[in-house]
């Protein structure tokens, strides 16, 4: 793709991004053998996103053939006249401990916000590591904040692990043994995205390709915007993990090195205050990712470097229109990257079920 002809940077839709993965998803159920996988849906809230994620989640696994059932409770009920109004989330966390109780569900995905803060992180903990889809579980972002890549399929059924090393890793592909560590959906679409692009540099060490580029990632949730970091940071970028109260640094680079010794990193990421505003931020920044969900934020054109790449993970639009004035490329939406990442994820924890035991090691692989 080019510019336009007014000199505007490219609109990247994800389409073509989508369907390498669609195609690797159809791969995966061609080759499956005992059954077709069943993902459950659990709908809680009447709200209109959810809704439409929900409506979208099912096309998605029709068109490719995977089992999906929508549970719907609270006030995601029709309402029979006379019948008492539910509330948000009624009946949730019951509907949860089926599935995970379950033998045939192979997944589980909750459409948030319900009851937003800490009772959905609660609601995210009860969700089986073995059947979370969307990779929200404590155990999985321990493991994507630590750099733990690699994981025995039994440790999923046991305690948070210990970060003990048994050997280097050199590339993406698991030691005998182990499984890829489950990652949270919409983090790695966008890591899938920036791959896509030519962000990653595929010349560089496995762990190391997005050295060299500065990332800017608004918005430090733990559902989004924190996990995303952490990922870029830990394969290598300078990252500003900016939120409505502070702006951090992530990086796996000493802070103070040794000029005299070879260029060392940190066996994971590390955050610390940033005294940079967010516009000193973008000014310096070849990747601005925002995921505000909010229709009135808007990341202003003016702020933004030269030439940078611009990613809207918001269900509104993060960024004002002229956005391709000063952006090379403009990636507007990564929904269809994302349920893609979560129907993979669906694929490998159904193998991982499948050759996990009651218990087991406990090792784990770290990055180096």
């Amino acid at each position: 793709m080019a510019p336009d002809a007014a000199g505007k940077g490219v609109l990247l839709k994800v389409d073509p991004i989508a369907e390498a993965f669609r195609a690797e998803v159809k791969d995966g159920l061609a080759a499956l053998r005992h059954r077709t996988p069943t993902l459950i849906g659990i709908l809680a809230t009447n709200a209109s996103p959810s809704r439409f994620y929900a409506d979208f989640t099912r096309k998605q696994c029709e068109g490719l053939g995977v089992r999906f059932i929508l549970k719907e409770v609270g006030s995601a009920v029709k309402q029979n006249e006379g019948e008492e109004a539910r509330s948000d989330g009624d009946g949730v966390e019951e509907v949860i401990i089926e599935a995970n109780e379950d033998d045939n569900v192979d997944g589980i995905m909750v459409y948030y916000p319900i009851f937003g803060g800490q009772q959905d992180h609660y609601l995210q903990q009860i969700v089986s590591p073995l059947k979370d889809v969307e990779g929200l579980h404590s155990k999985f972002h321990y493991n994507l904040y630590h750099n733990i890549r690699f994981i025995t399929p039994a440790s999923l059924a046991s305690t948070i692990p210990s970060s003990k090393v048994t050997q280097p890793i050199i590339d993406d592909i698991p030691p005998p043994g182990t499984v890829k560590s489950i990652i949270p959906c919409t983090p790695l679409g966008v890591v899938k995205c920036l791959e896509y692009i030519g962000v990653y540099n595929n010349i560089l060490t496995y762990g190391d390709r997005a050295y060299g580029k500065t990332v800017t990632v608004i918005n430090r949730s733990e559902v989004v915007g924190r996990p995303l970091a952490a990922l870029l940071a830990n394969d290598g970028a300078r990252v500003f993990s900016a939120d409505i109260d502070s702006i951090q640094e992530y990086t796996k680079r000493p802070r103070f090195s040794n000029p005299t010794s070879a260029r060392q990193y940190l066996p994971h990421h590390t955050s610390h205050l940033c005294t940079l505003s967010l516009k000193e931020c973008l000014a310096i920044s070849d990747v601005v990712i925002s995921a505000v969900p909010s229709a009135s934020y808007k990341v202003k054109t003016e702020w933004l470097k030269e030439g940078c790449i611009c990613v809207n993970v918001a269900a509104d639009k993060n960024f004002e229109k002229d956005v391709r004035d000063k952006a090379s490329i403009y990636i507007p939406a990564v929904g269809k990257v994302t349920i893609l990442m979560l129907l993979r994820n669906l694929l490998r924890l159904s193998h991982y079920n499948d050759v996990s035991a009651p218990s087991g090691s406990e090792d784990i692989i770290p990055a180096q």
